[in-house]
């Protein structure tokens, strides 16, 4: 039985428009393996503290290199807003 606990970062959408990503350390609740036409598929469930949770192959929950903010400055501002989102 594996003890250790795995973490990545949430993928949810913190605002309406679809642009600012939760981001906050999400724990892999479960791990399992799905059959696909393509073969087997590592999947997991995971959920972070704000509460948003998701279910399906690692590749979708995680996040694509394009989808990161393109520099520091708007990561930065990312981050603010989605401090601000949940101080509501």
């Amino acid at each position: 039985m594996e003890t250790s606990v795995i973490f990545v970062d949430c993928p949810g959408y913190t605002d309406k428009r679809g642009t600012a990503r939760c981001g906050l350390p999400a724990v892999v609740e479960d791990r399992y393996t799905m059959n696909s036409t393509d073969g087997p598929l590592v999947s997991a469930r995971i959920r972070c503290p704000q509460g948003h949770f998701f279910n399906g192959p690692l590749e979708s929950l995680t996040w694509a290199e394009a989808a990161q903010p393109p520099n520091a400055h708007d990561a930065q501002a990312v981050h603010l807003d989605a401090m601000a989102q949940r101080m509501r």
